[in-house]
């Protein structure tokens, strides 16, 4: 049997009514045994899945209908992903996950490549451990500075709300990401990775932690990186000006980012990041706290995925 985490909310609002008219119908069309779960507010999706995942079902058949906060959520829920078999139908804004794995944007097709066609694929996962013993997973990234504001902002933006229903939410966005680059002051950084010598950054816009290539809707801000090698792919924005990286961002999307002097790929399996002030932090674009001293780590092959 399939479980089915429902966020309504998803597609900006659109999540019950692609459930409703598309996902449900096909399920019932095709005699697939499920039992769905519909999120109510924050914490549910990782209450739910925290549930599910502790039953005596092995392995456990769950499906997200979300985007990559909805998968963010579940992460946090489930105390051993290795028993899980993960499905996931994104409905959500950014849905990198899903691109980076060729996972149908399509609703429809993305169950129908669950159900028939799709293969297990291993998943890294990665974890932020913060210094008071407190930690979050992720799947697609983690990022302290300048792109864990935005999305701070922007979980919180009245404006988005509204932008979202007229399909134009990535203008929140950009109004935020150029408020946020604007605003910011002066932080300096150090990197540790591997327990080696520390890396000294000078003035942090960003670093970005990534087990894959895409991030923030489509930014390619780690070319080569690979969500089955245990391996954190960096992307370390340092003594960079706000003026050059208003011309560095948008070669992001394009994996092109590197020729710019002040951008750096970097490659750990630990990574430690230490601010000379607290920052936002963010996993998967879920941002709960800021944070002066991250530890970031991976462990390869945690979880099985359904994708093409």
């Amino acid at each position: 049997m399939y479980h089915i985490i429902i966020n309504p909310a998803s597609r900006s609002g659109k999540g019950m009514k692609i459930w409703k008219e598309q996902i449900e119908p096909a399920l019932l069309r095709g005699s697939v045994s499920y039992q769905p779960h519909f999120s109510r507010q924050a914490g549910d999706v990782s209450r739910i899945a925290g549930k599910i995942s502790a039953s005596a079902e092995t392995p456990v058949k769950l499906i997200l209908l979300g985007g990559d906060g909805t998968v963010n959520e579940a992460l946090q829920g489930i105390s051993d992903p290795s028993r899980v078999i993960l499905g996931y139908i994104p409905t959500g804004s950014s849905n990198d996950l899903a691109r980076d794995l060729g996972i149908p944007a399509d609703p429809t097709a993305a169950l129908d490549m669950i159900l028939h066609s799709g293969k297990c694929r291993p998943l890294d996962l990665g974890t932020v451990h913060y210094s008071d013993g407190q930690k979050r997973r992720f799947a697609v990234s983690c990022g302290i500075g300048f792109d864990a504001a935005v999305c701070e902002e922007a979980l919180r933006s009245r404006v988005k709300k509204i932008l979202n229903k007229l399909g134009l939410g990535k203008l929140t966005y950009l109004g935020i990401a150029l408020k946020q680059l604007f605003a910011a002051k002066p932080i300096s950084a150090k990197l540790i990775l591997d327990d080696g010598a520390p890396i000294d950054m000078g003035n942090i816009l960003f670093t970005a932690c990534m087990l894959h290539r895409f991030e923030g809707g489509g930014f390619m801000f780690c070319p080569d990186a690979d969500a089955q090698d245990g391996i954190l792919n960096l992307c370390a924005a340092g003594d960079l000006s706000k003026a050059l990286l208003l011309f560095a961002l948008p070669t992001a999307f394009s994996g092109k980012h590197y020729r710019f002097r002040g951008i750096t790929p970097y490659q750990a399996k630990k990574v430690i990041i230490e601010t000379s002030a607290p920052l936002w932090v963010h996993t998967d674009g879920e941002v709960t706290r800021k944070s002066s001293r991250i530890t970031v780590t991976c462990e390869q092959k945690a979880m099985q995925i359904i994708c093409p």
